[in-house]
């Protein structure tokens, strides 16, 4: 059950970074290679997006 629960709270989330880096400032392959590394890195992926990478992702595809 409680994985259950943390599947689809990775989900949920996986979603919201991917609409967040949609509505980003930056050029379609800088979009892209941000959502394929988001979603095949999983959690891993989303704790450096939340915590680091996401007041920089558009100075660093600019």
């Amino acid at each position: 059950m409680i994985a259950k629960i943390i599947y689809i709270v990775g989900i949920i989330l996986c979603i919201k970074a991917v609409l967040e880096i949609l509505k980003m400032n930056i050029g379609t392959a800088g979009k892209v290679i941000s959502i394929i590394v988001l979603l095949l890195t999983s959690w891993i992926g989303l704790l450096v997006y939340y915590l680091f990478a996401k007041d920089k992702l558009s100075s660093w595809f600019k």
